[in-house]
């Protein structure tokens, strides 16, 4: 099974790996709005707005590969280009 195949595997099975005792999920991401910056718009309602460099396999990407993102699981993120993932007690921890 490709990357590609298992991340939207991964999207469309509901519950398959939240993050235990975290109701908080994330709706969307935007590089667009701050230069250098990641804004991430939260299921509460809140942003958290985080410097790229604080995630250094994203800041190396270009800039339109970074729209090429998806959520997960509504906790987790990741990008179509990228084999890692990231949760959102990581956006919670650098904000």
């Amino acid at each position: 099974m490709g990357q590609l195949a298992f991340l939207k595997m991964f999207r469309e099975d509901k519950d398959m790996c939240k993050i235990k005792g975290v109701t908080l999920g994330i709706k969307d991401l935007n590089f667009k709005a701050h230069r250098g910056k990641m804004l991430a718009r939260l299921t509460d309602g809140h942003e958290v707005l985080v410097p790229v460099s604080f995630f250094p396999d994203i800041k190396q990407m270009p800039v339109k590969e970074r729209e090429k993102w998806m959520v997960l699981d509504d906790q987790y993120f990741t990008f179509e280009n990228m084999t890692r993932v990231y949760s959102v007690l990581d956006l919670l921890k650098v904000a």
